[in-house]
This record gives structure tokens, sequence and C-alpha cells, in this order.
């Protein structure tokens, strides 16, 4: 058996933060949501690939000190990947750049596959696989979510099988509960969208419930999204209603955005 009965798999990066701010961190969605997993106290391991140079290095001592599992992190010839950003006076962030290194391309092997299908609940990020994870783990039983706005290639945005399908939308209500209702009519038992500072919205196809935002003096919002779904992920797990889970993911979406990056870590000068 494993030591851990959370998963997620994908996408890692070395978030560098553009001047005036000057700092790199870790970051990715499947990372941060790995992150905060453990951090709310639920035994969680990543799966993803790093390449063997200087960031994959501090991403590896970073999955430690986050008491996440490294026993299925691959290391593979290539780069790290890292993303550049750009903030704002407001906090807001805009990607400038993104480089997904090793990332591209990387599968569990059959060893992983074997261990994600014992989990409580695997959580998928950016992952170029077609969909082959999710459609394997949702035959075999397991509880599977994605986000679909971290990937931008149609060929990977089926939802078919999705426990919980999350997505991101503008602040526009109305738009919003479009996306929330394209979403269930495709499949997932749970559709989960993020309005910005509407706040987010949820339905099991039969209520929709709704939640808005907790006010704090925002830093940066960098893994706000990602913080969101771990605390949703982390009140599902525990059979929490869909209210109830809109806010624990509301408020660990907040406590997120009071420091630069996913998560409170050691920042590095570029």
């Amino acid at each position: 058996m494993s030591s851990f009965e959370f998963a997620t798999v994908g996408d890692n990066c070395i978030d560098r933060f553009m001047p005036p701010i000057g700092v790199s961190l870790v970051g990715g969605n499947a990372v941060n949501v790995a992150v905060q997993l453990s951090q709310i106290g639920l035994k969680t391991g990543y799966f993803g690939a790093v390449g063997p140079d200087e960031d994959g290095r501090r991403l590896l001592a970073c999955f430690k000190d986050n008491s996440l599992s490294i026993d299925h992190v691959h290391i593979l010839p290539g780069i790290t990947a890292y993303t550049n950003i750009d903030v704002d006076e407001a906090g807001e962030r805009t990607l400038a750049f993104e480089e997904f290194g090793v990332c591209r391309g990387y599968r569990p092997n059959d060893f992983d596959l074997q261990t994600l299908l014992q989990m409580r609940h695997v959580h998928i990020g950016w992952l170029d696989d077609g969909g082959a994870l999710r459609r394997t783990l949702s035959a075999s039983g397991v509880s599977v979510s994605q986000d679909i706005s971290v990937n931008t290639d149609a060929h990977h945005l089926g939802i078919e099988g999705l426990d919980i399908a999350f997505a991101s939308a503008g602040e526009d209500l109305d738009q919003a509960e479009q996306v929330l209702n394209n979403l269930l009519s495709r499949g997932p038992r749970l559709a989960v969208v993020t309005c910005g500072s509407r706040g987010s919205m949820a339905s099991d196809g039969t209520c929709i419930r709704r939640t808005g935002i907790k006010p704090v003096k925002v830093v940066d919002t960098t893994g706000a999204g990602d913080s969101f779904i771990a605390g949703f992920i982390a009140g599902f797990s525990t059979g929490q209603d869909l209210q109830s889970c809109l806010e624990l993911g509301r408020d660990t979406a907040a406590e997120a955005c009071c420091h630069v990056g996913g998560f409170p870590q050691p920042a590095l000068p570029l």
C-alpha cells in the first residue's frame, strides 16, 4: 500500500516573476494543488517529470520540504519547465512565456499507474496525453478531477468520466453559469467554475451553489485557482456538501493571495 491517499499528476515549473518583483518560485497547477492538499493535512503524492538540472533539483527539494512523495517523479533528459510571469500593481498576473520542458510528453509508467489506481482521489493538471490517464482511472473507479483551464489544446480537453471538472470563467455570472451547464452536459459528476472577483459556483446537475470571495489584501493571485481546487477537493473527499466545498475552496484561495506564489516557500532572485 502507498503511504499517501491523494495524488496529483502533471505540470510543474519554476515561476519566474519578472521585475520589479524579480524572484523565482516553484509552481504549476499539479504541484500547487498537491502542496495545498498536503498543507490541509491530506497525505499526498506528486507524479510528474523534472530535468537533471538545477531547477529540477530545486523542485525535488521543495517536494520533500512540503511532505510530498518523490517516488513517482521522473528525471528525464531535457530542461525543467519554467514560466515567466508579469505582475501588475493590483497583484494580477499575466503569463508572459511558458516552456513546458520535460513535462511535455511525460506519462506515468506502469509502476506509477498501479499506485494511482489505489488513490482516494487523483487530480490531473496540465498533461498532454489526450485524456488517456483520465479514462484509465475513471474506468477503474478512481475518483478523478481535472482543471481544464490549464490545457489550451482541445485534444486534451475531454472531461467524460471526471468526478469533478474545474474551469475558470470571466466575471459575467450568466456566462459562468453557461460554462457550468456545458461542463455538466459532457458527463462529470460535478462542475465547478471560478469567476475571479465574483467568487465561484458549483453544480451536481440538480442544484447550483455559489459563494463570493473572502476579502484579503491581495499580494499575488498566482496559484489562487489551484489553491481553490485543493480546498474544494478536501471538502469533497470528506463528504462535505457543495456549499461547504465552495467555502473551503474560497478560504484556501484567499490565503494563497496573501503571498507571492502558489504556496509559502523561499524565493530566489532571478
